[in-house]
């Protein structure tokens, strides 16, 4: 198998390339052979990809690093003992270290018609533009382990279940893990993914695939506040009749993150709310790239995502709505609102619209700003220091996003990590 050419293909390339051909001597896998042939017929994103038009991939990945191996004892320790320490964002927890489902850091009290597994799920069956997406195709070449979540029909989950992704400290790192959340008709699911402990040199590939039966409902929120180098994260959701999904990511940390949505509503009456909360300083940059596509006639789609840019750092939000024919009756709304607290500060913002039905209501918007000045000196007048009366304004403008999240308690906990930022940066 050919990655480009000799002549062409980087150094980052050349060791993907090598990686995948060490794992599949070990432990051959058609379906993880085909994933990497997409891989290698694009290879890392540049500016001429449209999708990637502001995160220029293939220029930022300039090595990578050794794949994580399966966890000892010693990384489980670690875990356990980093996991100990940290209030729980889920009632139930479920722990991928390193990449690397763990039976014995996760819960295993799940009620009747829940099944918990180590393992993957292909994504082939939702949609093409995900499955065109080169860094979607290199984790489904990689990924050696993961967790699948089914819930049967009509089964309604009580409890939050949080998803715990840990990596472990020492030397650089390549982690890839997938997780399956499906649920059966009518049934419904509360779940968080928390990423945490990468350090400055690690790599991360992530995938979430969320397939909703007739009728169920799920939320899912992701919450990244480590430190790693690069944060790949791909989520892809199919929606069928009458299901509904309302998903948040909220960003507050990492070198580059890449959150990428693909979310296709292919049954009739499907609901979809997407929203999030990026908050950057320092040189860092984080993308949120999604693409919703209604198949299905009746379809309802929410976008609102809100982020604050700090320092020499840059945002991207680039979203696409697409309309298919025959999907009439779809009412889709988009918003992305940035405020730049730095003139060094950049917010990229592409929003766009699809549409090949003719009765619809769809429409977006986007705005970038700085902090009003007016409301910063009415603040001041009444003695608050500059610093606080930023802070206060900005933590308005972040809570009207986070207000998205429907679970109290969760939007709580997202409210003090966003106070946490804001605190840090002074």
């Amino acid at each position: 198998m050919t990655l480009h050419s000799l002549q062409t293909r980087t150094a980052a390339e050349s060791a993907f390339a090598e990686q995948f051909a060490a794992a599949q001597a070990a432990a051959p896998a058609l379906d993880r052979e085909a994933a990497f042939r997409i891989f290698a017929a694009k290879g890392l994103p540049t500016r001429r990809n449209e999708a990637w038009h502001y995160t220029d991939l293939r220029s930022l990945f300039a090595k990578a690093a050794p794949l994580a191996h399966a966890p000892d004892a010693a990384a489980i320790a670690a875990a356990k003992e980093a996991l100990a320490k940290r209030t729980p964002a889920g009632a139930v927890t479920l722990t991928i270290v390193d990449g690397y489902f763990v039976a014995e850091l996760s819960d295993d009290r799940w009620p009747a018609g829940v099944h918990v597994a180590a393992g993957t799920l292909a994504a082939q069956a939702f949609g093409s533009d995900a499955n065109g997406d080169a860094l979607l195709a290199l984790n489904g070449a990689l990924t050696r382990s993961g967790c699948v979540i089914a819930v049967d029909a009509g089964v309604k989950l009580a409890e939050r279940i949080e998803i715990v992704h840990f990596s472990t400290s020492g030397p650089a790192k390549s982690v890839y893990s997938r997780v399956s959340v499906n649920l059966g008709r009518d049934a419904q699911a509360e779940l968080v993914e928390s990423f945490i402990g990468a350090g400055p040199d690690d790599q991360r590939n992530v995938a979430t695939l969320i397939a909703l039966a007739d009728g169920a409902k799920a939320v899912h929120v992701a919450i990244v506040e480590d430190n790693a180098a690069f944060h790949i994260e791909s989520q892809l959701a199919r929606l069928g009749d009458m299901a509904e999904l309302s998903a948040f990511g909220f960003v507050a940390s990492g070198a580059l993150v890449r959150r990428q949505i693909f979310a296709t509503l292919a049954g009739e009456d499907a609901n979809l709310a997407l929203g999030g909360l990026t908050l950057l300083d320092g040189r860092r940059h984080a993308d949120t790239t999604l693409v919703v596509d209604h198949a299905a006639p009746h379809g309802r789609s929410r976008e609102f995502y809100k982020h604050i840019v700090a320092g020499d750092a840059t945002g991207v939000y680039q979203g696409k709505v697409v309309v298919q024919p025959g999907a009439q009756k779809t009412d889709g709304a988009m918003k992305s609102q940035a405020i730049l607290l730095s003139p060094h500060a950049v917010m990229n913002n592409k929003p766009e619209l699809e549409i090949f039905a003719d009765d619809v209501v769809c429409g977006h918007g986007a705005t970038v700003g700085a902090l009003d000045p007016e409301q910063l000196f009415y603040l001041q007048a009444r003695g608050l220091p500059k610093a606080e009366a930023e802070a206060m304004l900005l933590e308005a403008f972040g809570a009207d996003a986070i207000a998205r999240v429907d679970d109290d308690a969760l939007a709580e906990l997202l409210r003090d990590k966003m106070r946490a930022w804001l605190a840090a940066r002074g």
